[in-house]
């Protein structure tokens, strides 16, 4: 990663399509049968440490599984060939991943990161990153004032898009003709579409990065994380650092986020129509400021979303603005039947969650606010249950919400009248 502006990057063209379709490469990329008993799915290798025949000759291609795995090699494998990249790796969680992107870099380097990003990677940034010498300035705009940001000491640009929670949407063949003229890289955090409606380095990216917790594995049952990428200089830095930091998921879970991979192209697919459903039933909605969700014709940066999505597809999650401030909000979370309150997203079950209290709390007010976090913002991921039964869910929740807190206000202006 010592690119400059002396060594400008080559933003690549649209790579080619792959000779299989997304389906098939989900269920088969990486998943040899095996050949002593011909199971076609893997077993999982619990072995820390594989025999040699000779002192530095392994048996095969592992030694020790911090290094490397069976499990996780398979992993990556079916991650790259979904990210029509050459390469990935897998890490501990997503937060891992950033931490190992952000090792690469020296002391004394710059990043530019789009503003609303989420609050574990804003945390990062803020406090850890900045302990060991890398500054990061957020803009909001980071396609229209990019030049202005960059310094010689610019080494990365990190961009969410849709980012977390406000769904802004960023052009990222954009942002990569720009950075790559002064030979800076350009890392696009994939994990609210998920590689299936979106590939950033077919638009120029130069790193795509995952939660793997979220929709890869997509059963609420794995933290992990990934990334992936075409560059073999890359490759060497991130794999030592990999290895060096030690920062890696055991074989199991590996084995479960493979598996849950398989059915990515169907769970994207479901959610995607029902965060529609419930994005275009809220808009609707009186009791609604605003809907934040790139598959409505309504979103600011839709003409990205048709350019940079499959099927120009919305994907699973949205966040709304609900009328009756924070109060409203979380009664409208606690409302709810089938959404469960909790973090995270990804997942088979529909979550619900108020970001200004929990994902992104950490965030200073007048951050949050400036790029759209308030305390009545209400944060969705859709799931896989059937479509009207979360759009009635959702409505007769927002319903009791606003009017809870109508009813409250008049009879606090009882009161204060008596008096």
């Amino acid at each position: 990663m010592t690119a400059s502006g002396d060594h400008p990057i080559a933003t690549p063209p649209r790579a080619p399509s792959p000779v299989h379709g997304f389906g098939t490469l989900a269920v088969h990329a990486g998943a040899p049968h095996d050949p002593a008993t011909g199971a076609v799915i893997e077993a999982i290798s619990l072995s820390t440490t594989f025999e040699q025949t000779a002192v530095g000759r392994p048996v095969g291609e592992y030694e020790y599984s911090r290094s490397s795995n069976p499990n996780r090699a398979n992993f990556e494998t079916m991650v790259a060939a979904l990210e029509h990249a050459k390469y990935a790796l897998a890490f501990s969680s997503g937060s891992a991943t950033t931490a190992n992107i952000l090792q690469s870099l020296a002391a004394g380097s710059h990043v530019i990161s789009v503003s609303d990003v989420y609050g574990g990677t804003h945390r990062y940034f803020t406090q850890v990153a900045k302990a060991h010498g890398v500054k990061v300035t957020f803009t909001p705009e980071i396609e229209v004032d990019i030049r202005e940001h960059i310094t010689d000491a610019t080494k990365l640009v990190w961009i969410e898009t849709p980012s977390n929670p406000t769904l802004r949407l960023v052009d990222i063949r954009a942002v990569a003709t720009a950075a790559h003229e002064k030979g800076i890289l350009v890392v696009v955090d994939n994990t609210f579409l998920s590689p299936y409606v979106q590939n950033p380095l077919d638009h120029g990216a130069d790193i795509v990065v995952h939660s793997v917790t979220k929709y890869i594995n997509g059963h609420s049952d794995v933290v992990m994380g990934v990334a992936a990428f075409n560059s073999d200089d890359l490759h060497a830095r991130l794999t030592f650092l990999q290895n060096a930091i030690g920062a890696i998921p055991s074989a199991f879970d590996c084995w479960l986020a493979h598996r849950g991979a398989k059915t990515l192209h169907l769970r994207a697919r479901e959610a995607t129509v029902n965060a529609t459903a419930v994005a275009e039933a809220l808009e609707a909605s009186a009791h609604v400021i605003a809907v934040n969700y790139p598959g409505l014709a309504s979103h600011p940066h839709r003409a990205i979303a048709l350019k940079q999505h499959r099927n120009g597809m919305g994907g699973g999650m949205l966040s709304f603005r609900i009328r009756g401030g924070h109060a409203a909000a979380e009664r409208f979370c606690q409302l709810t039947k089938i959404f469960t309150l909790a973090e995270s997203l990804g997942g088979v079950e529909s979550l619900v969650e108020v970001p200004s209290s929990m994902t992104h709390a950490g965030i200073p007010k007048d951050q949050r606010e400036a790029v759209g976090v308030f305390d009545d913002l209400v944060r969705i991921s859709c799931g896989v249950e059937d479509a009207a039964d979360l759009v009635t869910d959702v409505m007769q929740a927002l319903e009791r919400a606003v009017a809870a807190g109508e009813r409250n206000g008049k009879a606090s202006n009882g009161v204060n009248g008596s008096h």
